[in-house]
């Protein structure tokens, strides 16, 4: 009588779905499903599925016991099976009541519920979890589904944060004589050498004397300091670790920096004078005031925000503990960095007032400044190359680039040899028989102008320029590329993975334009995606090399071209590691909906390649700075190091490269 029963019941479901009282997705509004996931302290991961209903709807619960009818599932990957020990848990008890239809007791929620399945892993393991909820519910008298797909990227666990309260003087005393350590390397990256002609030619107008040149040195210098320790924490805090470097690499950004250093640029070539509104000056003293300080706060906030994606791997760990709740720390360490790099700066804006005194007849002083206006032109084109880039408009693509650069430089050659004058230069000093002629020093800086311009040509058909590469648009930008097709490999990154290998490179579309010269011209494979690098380097047991890059990262152009380059080193990647590029600047590239998540690092959604690279780096590594190298295994293990940040010392990095595979080799054995 029972079995008979059953029988009937399963009959009228099946009646239901048969006359069209049963609906399916199209109506998946009436419930709205979030998912997530937090780890255990062992490691374990909870996934949690919740379940929002539109009111009048009932949300059927899982299954208890095969007398149940109507039920949500939760259906996950067949890999997973194995690491799920228990059964899902309901975050309360259903109501129950019976229903005319099926002729049983249905179990059902008419408000949110949260499902949690947990899944025995190990706290090192990464993995990308896919699967599906179907959530059945019940509308008056027509029931439906709601499938949607589960797809979360797990991280592996990441420790956690010492509360920075409770650092102690000495190691505040180690934190800021690390970061005083960090602004003097920093000083030699190009973002913030590249800044050091539009600060002496700033500072040539205001510091007529030598108390003016201390002055505004000292200005300066508490500004950096100030923009530095306190905006740049701030910031951070706010809106999280990558809020500095995402507005560094902004399409908007660069392209107000490219006006900057445009105007400033024309001005010094005799276009026009740059001058603050007359409102802004005092009667007491017109060099005082806003009209003094301001404009110096100005520049130190364009050095701060120019410079802040080449500031190194220090200044961005600082930011991520920032992030996490340690304050004492990253403030005395941002304030040892700004101080250091403050200081040569103040020289720079001391520097003009003994220009003034050095100013002689013949118009030494302005062909300097004409000079200075040339390069701030050079270096505009830097910005708006990075605007391009970001945006993908290609309007300065590679050939393009240094063509504007020749014409550059081929006019300063010509100017310095008096072939071109502008209105507010004076004639070249005479001879003994009244005829113009050059000094010694000036030719030689015409000699270099045209120097660069021959070294600059070859790279209009490709050559690597390493010299300059870093300031210049990837390769991959060049329409005409004249390389030895023999050296480049049969595998690049638009066609297949490494040998056996079938499976398209993920982002080899979009990405393949910004890939270095080093990797297109040695056939060296690269992905740019974490998920799946992990899987080939388990396919093929090659440890994972990490390279948290960027597409206008400077210093990581650097890198590749001076470190990677190395044959020692080329021949080591492309032997013995799998590498993953990943791109934290790829603002460009969204991410499918599936793919979205919510970043408690970062605190904001993950809709793009760029933010989900960061936030791995962020999340996973404890850092935010590029370049940065982390090694790991297939299981996500890091291996010989915590990670090596811009250091273009080709020994060490050799070292490290058989470091890793060393241990990676002994932990598989």
């Amino acid at each position: 009588m029972i079995a008979a029963k059953k029988a009937v019941k399963y009959f009228l479901f099946t009646l239901l779905l048969l006359t069209g009282n049963f609906s399916f997705a199209q109506k998946q509004e009436l419930v709205k499903i979030d998912f997530n996931y937090t780890r255990t302290d062992s490691g374990a991961v909870v996934i949690s599925m919740k379940a929002i209903p539109e009111p009048g709807v009932k949300i059927f619960a899982l299954k208890k016991s095969e007398s149940d009818l109507a039920f949500s599932t939760i259906l996950f990957d067949s890999s997973i099976f194995p690491k799920i020990k228990q059964v899902p848990t309901q975050e309360k008890a259903p109501q129950t009541q019976f229903d005319k239809d099926l002729q049983g007791i249905l179990n059902f929620y008419t408000d949110s519920v949260i499902w949690k399945q947990k899944i025995d892993v190990r706290s090192s393991d990464s993995f990308l979890l896919k699967g599906s909820l179907i959530c059945m519910y019940k509308k008056g008298d027509e029931f439906g589904t709601v499938e949607k797909p589960i797809r979360l990227f797990i991280h592996p666990s990441v420790l956690k944060v010492t509360d920075g309260s409770k650092l102690d003087y000495t190691s505040l005393w180690a934190i800021f004589l690390a970061a005083f350590l960090g602004g003097i390397l920093a000083l030699l990256t190009p973002c913030v050498y590249s800044m050091i002609p539009i600060t002496v030619s700033f500072f040539t107008k205001r510091s007529v004397t030598k108390a003016d040149g201390i002055k505004n040195a000292i200005y300066y210098s508490i500004s950096i300091i100030l923009i530095f320790t306190l905006a740049g924490f701030l910031i951070t805090v706010l809106f999280g670790p990558g809020a500095l470097n995402k507005l560094s690499t902004n399409w908007i950004a660069n392209l107000v920096f490219f006006v900057i250093f445009m105007a400033f640029g024309i001005s010094f070539l005799g276009g026009f004078e740059m001058t603050l509104p007359s409102s802004w000056s005092t009667k007491s003293d017109s060099k005082a005031g806003i009209n003094n300080f301001g404009g110096i706060f100005f520049m130190a906030l364009t050095l701060a925000l120019v410079s802040f994606s080449c500031t190194g791997p220090i200044i961005g760990n600082l930011l991520v503990l920032a992030s996490r709740g340690s304050h004492y720390g990253p403030l005395v360490g941002m304030f040892g960095f700004s101080t250091a790099l403050a200081l040569p700066f103040a020289g720079f804006a001391i520097f003009p007032s003994r220009l003034k005194v050095l100013n002689k007849a013949g118009g030494w002083l302005n062909s300097f400044k004409v000079t200075l206006g040339f390069l701030e032109l050079a270096l505009a084109m830097k910005f708006l190359s990075n605007a391009d880039l970001s945006k993908g408009w290609r309007i300065l693509d590679r050939e393009i680039f240094i063509c504007i650069w020749i014409a550059i430089f081929i006019s300063l050659f010509l100017y310095l040899l008096g072939l071109i004058r502008f209105r507010h230069d004076n004639k070249l000093p005479q001879n003994d028989f009244g005829m113009p002629h050059l000094t010694v020093l000036r030719l030689f800086f015409a000699l270099g102008s045209l120097t660069f311009v021959v070294y600059l040509m070859p790279g209009l058909i490709g050559a690597p320029l390493k010299g300059v590469s870093a300031f210049l648009p990837p390769i991959g930008t060049q329409d005409y590329v004249l390389l030895d097709d023999s050296k480049r490999g049969e595998n690049t990154n638009s066609t297949s993975l490494n040998a056996g290998m079938e499976e398209p490179i993920k982002y080899a579309d979009e990405m393949k334009i910004y890939e270095p010269p080093v990797v297109r011209s040695n056939g060296l494979v690269t992905y740019f995606d974490y998920a799946q690098a992990l899987r080939i380097s388990k396919k093929l047991n090659k440890p994972l090399m990490l390279d948290f890059t960027g597409i206008n990262c400077v210093n990581c152009r650097k890198m590749e071209n001076e470190v990677w380059s190395a044959p020692e080193v080329i021949s080591r990647l492309k032997d013995n590691f799998v590498i993953a590029s990943l791109y934290v600047d790829a603002f460009n590239i969204d991410l499918q909906e599936s793919e979205q998540y919510f970043s408690k690092s970062l605190q904001k959604k993950i809709e793009t390649l760029g933010d989900k690279n960061t936030d791995l780096q962020v999340s996973n590594f404890n850092a935010n700075a590029q370049p940065f190298y982390f090694f790991i295994n297939s299981e996500g293990e890091k291996l010989a190091s915590d990670g090596y940040g811009y250091d273009p010392n080709v020994s060490k990095f050799i070292e490290l490269l058989d470091k890793v595979k060393k241990e990676y080799n002994s932990k598989k054995n």
